[in-house]
């Protein structure tokens, strides 16, 4: 009696033949299906218009640091100011990289010069976004470098969200390293380079903006307060002055008392000046300190590449992939039959 291992194996077999011969009976329409879907693949590719992808790499040197000024601290908070209290850093990596795809930061970028003209007006010729309003009176010839309206807020927004959805992309590919990737994909790769550059030198203006406005502050605090004092001492000078060219012939202390407080005042208004100086200084030290360095690694150089895949690749994969499932159909569909008996 033949063994139950042998019977399964001759079945496998024998199923196998089936399958194969299921397959060459159906090669016509595996062909037909084959070369209908790649050639629809290589076609469909080859309409698609080049996008070029400009990939900028940087890194943020927060060097924000707390600074001992228990000088310039007390002073400001005679005043109920904190200004040197721990400023933390206003901006993480991902919010960093929520802040290149905000809308302030890439609005700001689209109403930047380009080739005498604004990045915005060659973002909406490229990809033709003024096909549907050119009937619109308001927004036929549309300019971006004059007062902006609420129209023209309108198709920032709709730019911004088109530029969100298709364009740009930031991402972290190591979490053990600081680096942040900007990749801007474009129709034009000499837009797409020059935009994602500006677009982080925007982000930058804005970030360090945020980073140092508690130390700006201060100083400017400071320097109204010291030249305020220094307007009140040259008075103080000037007063003291005459009276004592008019004491001049007085022996008496007596006599003398108004030029004592004049003398006085003028000691206290130039000792309080000379510290608001030095506590300018240092202030400007910290805010030196505290500014974040956005450091770009690599920036795009001409040509970028071509995010198009090549007709030849497409050819390849949508050959393999509709030979596969050409040929998954038809055994899955004779496996069910099969069964069905």
């Amino acid at each position: 009696m033949p063994d139950n291992k042998e019977i399964e194996l001759r079945d496998i077999v024998i199923t196998l033949k089936e399958i194969k011969q299921e397959l060459i009976s159906r090669s016509f329409k595996i062909g037909l299906f084959v070369f209908v879907f790649t050639l629809t693949a290589v076609l469909f590719n080859i309409s698609q218009e080049s996008r070029y992808k400009a990939e900028l790499s940087f890194v943020v040197e927060d060097k924000q640091k707390s600074t001992p000024l228990s000088s310039v601290s007390g002073l400001a908070s005679q005043f109920g100011f904190d200004f040197f209290s721990s400023s933390n850093s206003t901006f993480s990596q991902a919010n960093i990289m929520e802040l290149l795809k905000s809308r302030g930061v890439i609005s700001k970028t689209l109403l930047r010069p380009n080739n005498n003209d604004l990045f915005i007006h060659n973002y909406i010729s490229m990809y033709n976004l003024d096909s549907d309003w050119k009937n619109n009176k308001d927004l036929d010839r549309i300019s971006f470098k004059n007062n902006i309206e609420v129209k023209h807020d309108s198709i920032i927004t709709m730019v911004w969200e088109k530029i969100i959805e298709d364009d740009i992309s930031v991402e972290i590919r190591n979490d053990e390293t600081d680096i942040i990737y900007l990749s801007f994909k474009s129709l034009d790769e000499r837009f797409a380079k020059l935009f994602s550059e500006n677009l982080i030198d925007e982000m930058s203006s804005m970030y360090i903006e945020y980073q140092t406005k508690q130390s700006t502050n201060t100083i400017d605090f400071l320097q109204n307060r010291a030249d305020s004092v220094f307007n009140e001492l040259e008075k103080a000078e000037e007063e003291f002055a005459r009276v004592k060219d008019i004491n001049q012939r007085i022996i008496k202390a007596s006599g003398r008392l108004k030029e004592l407080q004049l003398m006085r005042n003028v000691e206290v208004l130039n000792t309080m000046y000379l510290e608001l100086v030095k506590n300018i200084e240092v202030s400007k030290l910290t805010l030196l300190n505290q500014t974040p360095i956005i450091q770009v690694i690599d920036r795009p150089t001409l040509p970028l590449e071509d995010t198009k895949l090549s007709p030849v690749l497409v050819f390849v994969i949508s050959f393999v992939l509709s030979f596969l499932i050409s040929v998954f159909y038809f055994v899955f569909r004779r496996m069910i039959a099969d069964s069905l008996k």
